[in-house]
């Protein structure tokens, strides 16, 4: 009888054993290790101030490796004017040769020049979080597709006579960073925004600013190597 009792035990401990590791494992994140673009799930606590952009650039590795794709080097598409001593960075020139690719394994832009044409495929279907969900857009009860960029619509860094750049990703209040859409979507319908790297600049660096024209201050993020 004691036995048999045990055995029981036994099994039953086995199978809790089971569901709690089967539990653990429903909870990872999904792993897209072959992923070499996405869009931020989420931005900084701090707005646009990401601590410079090297702190951004942190933003996307983290994430990236939440999802599989840690073993690469990723970088924010974003720019930096030449003010207060720093050295313009133009964003096309950061972010390697592609061809780059989204969660799904959908090519968004076989290079450099290729994504600043008409042919990248950047969408709200393929505009992907680091997760594989879709962006919210216009369209969208919650729309936050304006996405950081702080460039020209070529790729390179605005001119340094106003901040196109949120202080070079250092505000988090007054201020301003050109923002792109994703969804190729204007704030209107027949309002030409459609640019997905440089449709308008933003109304502050703050959360709530950012917010208030369709933004979470999300970012590109592109795998250079």
């Amino acid at each position: 009888m004691r036995k048999t009792t045990m055995v029981k035990a036994c099994a039953i401990t086995a199978l809790a054993c089971a569901a709690s590791g089967g539990a653990t494992w429903a909870q990872q994140p999904p792993q897209f290790p072959n992923m070499t673009f996405f869009i931020t799930s989420v931005g900084g606590p701090s707005g646009a101030d990401y601590g410079g952009i090297d702190g951004a650039d942190r933003h996307c590795q983290t994430l990236a490796a939440k999802a599989g794709a840690g073993g690469k080097t990723w970088r924010a598409y974003l720019s930096v004017q030449a003010v207060g001593g720093a050295t313009a960075i133009n964003a096309r020139d950061r972010i390697g040769k592609g061809p780059w690719v989204n969660a799904d394994g959908v090519q968004i832009a076989a290079n450099v020049d290729d994504l600043h044409s008409a042919n990248n495929k950047i969408s709200t279907e393929t505009g992907q979080s680091e997760t594989g969900r879709r962006i919210p857009g216009r369209y969208f009860v919650v729309n936050q597709h304006d996405i950081l960029t702080g460039s020209l619509d070529n790729g390179t860094a605005p001119p340094p006579d106003k901040d196109m750049t949120c202080g070079n990703w250092t505000k988090s209040g007054e201020g301003a960073a050109m923002v792109g859409h994703h969804d190729r979507a204007g704030l209107r319908d027949d309002a030409p925004s459609k640019s997905w790297n440089a449709s308008h600049p933003s109304r502050g660096c703050s959360p709530d600013a950012l917010k208030s024209s369709g933004g979470a201050g999300l970012l590109y993020c592109f795998a250079a190597n």
